[in-house]
């Protein structure tokens, strides 16, 4: 792997950690060290940070949290 490559992925420890869990990025990043915009796209959806996937976590929150309230009306 590049020098560079490996220095820009040691900084960013989530980045790290994305390929030590997927380990083929090895390998891309060997053959090709621009596919680090790629990577950072694949880590944010591993990890859940793209827009749809935090819209529909608030979502499941809010309807969580909507059923508790109703649950607790319901007590009283």
């Amino acid at each position: 792997m590049d020098k560079n490559c490996y220095h820009y992925l040691k900084s960013k420890p989530a980045l790290l950690n994305f390929v030590r869990h997927n380990p083929e990025w090895y390998r891309y990043l060997t053959r090709d060290p621009n596919k680090l915009v790629e990577i950072e796209k694949e880590a944010k959806k591993f990890y859940g940070k793209t827009w749809p996937q935090q819209v529909e976590k608030a979502s499941s929150q809010f309807s969580m949290m909507k059923m508790l309230v109703q649950l607790a009306l319901m007590d009283d």
